[in-house]
């Protein structure tokens, strides 16, 4: 978590934080002995954290999360009311997560996001976490983008993308701010689509 949280902070925060400005610090200055300055919490997203977008659990220490009240003083802006308890009490120490419970608590990170309003978020978490949650859906794209969602994120990676709930396709137009809505049909990246015969160009 806490190597996460630097990461957001990093990309994510607003202007350096001076002692006396009316707003919360987004984290404090050399939070986790990483030598930087404080971050302001002005003109930023708001930052959440969520325990379920973890790397794997159990065995390596590394993995193993501090408690929310030793991260709190550190990110005061940062909202830890979804991490249940205090404690890390899903690390275990003489057990690894598998990479199927890994998929499985992806599955239900992103069934979470579906109730957020935002429409654009940014997921800040582990590789190994992404690519098993992107990997479980990886029958569902087309071949020319498997290779590219299925494959591990370098360190500190940017990607974007857009989750589409199949289900409500045909339903109430989605609420989005690409300009051109989604496109109709199916989503083929351009070196697949093919002209038709006779067409002229």
């Amino acid at each position: 978590m806490l190597r996460t949280m630097q990461t957001a902070v990093g990309v994510f925060g607003g202007g350096g934080y001076t002692d006396g400005m009316d707003i919360l610090p987004l984290m404090v200055a050399n939070a986790g002995n990483n030598d930087r300055s404080a971050y302001s919490s002005l003109n930023c997203p708001p930052f959440v954290a969520v325990e379920l977008c973890r790397e794997h659990l159990g065995v390596r220490p590394c993995d193993k999360r501090r408690s929310v009240s030793e991260y709190v003083p550190l990110f005061p802006a940062i909202d830890f009311s979804l991490v249940e308890s205090d404690e890390d009490t899903w690390w275990k120490t003489d057990v690894r997560e598998p990479n199927d419970g890994v998929t499985a608590r992806g599955i239900e990170f992103l069934n979470w996001l579906w109730t957020r309003k935002e429409k654009e978020i940014a997921v800040v978490t582990h590789s190994g976490f992404l690519f098993h949650t992107l990997k479980s859906f990886g029958s569902s794209y087309h071949p020319l983008m498997k290779e590219e969602v299925c494959k591990h994120f370098t360190n500190c990676e940017l990607r974007s993308m857009v989750i589409v709930d199949r289900g409500m396709l045909g339903s109430d137009p989605s609420v989005t701010n690409y300009p051109g809505k989604i496109p109709q049909g199916p989503d083929l990246p351009s070196a697949a689509v093919k002209t038709p015969p006779n067409s002229s160009s």
